[in-house]
């Protein structure tokens, strides 16, 4: 498995960069490969000729934009006594955090982040004896996880609606006044919370996982903006909650730690008695079946159900999903597109 780690490097590399800008525009526009067309720019070779093969071979690529420095895996040196990595043509060293690495395959460097790409082996998934169910919510908690053999429930993200709507007014009285720059920072600033957000969260979901023994079964909510019938009111928060971002959070932190995840289709599981297995009443956020009288939470009810429903999607769809180059979700060694994911959210 390849993940990419963002590293802050408190280093100035202006003047690299824009050598580095200079090298893809000339790419772009003459579709060279060699480093001896761009040597009078003054760019290293061993970074030059990463940038000419970037954008030099795209098709695509009209102009360049957001040139970064990029570093292949013969110029990077490891050093995993000290856990530090050693990039020389650019006198960097890097210390780092996350967990222990095959090799090195590439680093991508900005004016603030190196983008570390790295190659994991592979942890065995154990075959589960039984499963949690995750039960995720675009209103109240965000994920509400339900332990049928033992009768346990946890609600994570309660904060996260309320991160919304915070936003949402904060972003709405900014273009009223025509501020669009701090519109666009303020939007930024939310995707940091809520990533933040959904790295702990699913963190705390393989933990339970991991400690129970067991594997892991959510919904599989592929295209439920587009398939859900939705009030007006609940239109924002449905389509604004990032779902796949944590479901593919849940995906490569359970695969690092052998944790088994599967996915079932959703329908009827908030309706659903997880005790009889009739259909019950929902109102809201409570749930009562008028055949055996149970009456519970519908969103602990429903992750009860998910836990005990047949799987419908394995988890080889799982890595299939994670390969189509989402940020923030590791890649298979095939792809060719990057993830982002913060060393201090695993």
């Amino acid at each position: 498995m390849i993940l990419t780690y963002k590293v802050r490097h408190d280093r100035d590399f202006s003047t690299e960069l824009r050598m580095a800008r200079q090298v893809a525009d000339f790419a772009v526009k003459h579709r060279s490969f060699s480093s001896k067309d761009v040597k009078h720019i003054g760019l290293k070779s061993m970074i030059a000729n990463q940038i000419l093969r970037k954008y030099g071979r795209s098709k695509t690529i009209k102009k360049a934009r957001n040139v970064n420095l990029i570093v292949p895996s013969q110029g990077i040196k490891a050093d995993h006594s000290k856990h530090i990595i050693n990039v020389p043509c650019l006198k960097l060293s890097l210390p780092y955090r996350f967990p222990d690495f095959e090799k090195v395959n590439q680093i991508e460097v900005d004016g603030e982040y190196a983008y570390i790409s790295v190659s994991i082996l592979d942890v065995e998934i154990k075959e589960p004896s039984h499963y949690i169910g995750v039960d995720l919510n675009a209103t109240g908690h965000a994920a509400v996880v339900g332990n049928p053999q033992t009768g346990k429930m946890w609600k994570l993200g309660k904060r996260c609606q309320h991160v919304h709507k915070k936003y949402k007014n904060i972003r709405r009285r900014l273009q009223k006044l025509g501020k669009y720059g701090m519109v666009k920072k303020i939007k930024d600033r939310e995707s940091r919370i809520v990533r933040d957000l959904n790295h702990k969260m699913s963190r705390k979901i393989v933990e339970i996982a991991k400690e129970a023994g067991c594997g892991i079964k959510m919904e599989d909510l592929k295209g439920i903006r587009k398939t859900t019938k939705q009030a007006k009111s609940f239109r924002y928060s449905l389509n604004s909650w990032s779902f796949y971002q944590l479901r593919t959070f849940i995906g490569y932190k359970a695969k690092l730690q052998g944790v088994a995840v599967a996915h079932i289709e959703p329908a009827y599981t908030s309706k659903t008695c997880s005790r009889c297995g009739h259909m019950g009443n929902r109102n809201g956020k409570a749930f009562k079946c008028p055949y055996c009288g149970y009456v519970e939470n519908a969103d602990v009810n429903a992750s009860f159900n998910i836990a005990k429903r047949q799987i419908g999607v394995t988890q080889s769809d799982i890595e299939r999903d994670m390969s189509e180059g989402s940020t923030d979700a590791p890649q298979m060694a095939t792809s060719r597109t990057m993830a982002t994911i913060e060393p201090h959210r695993l």
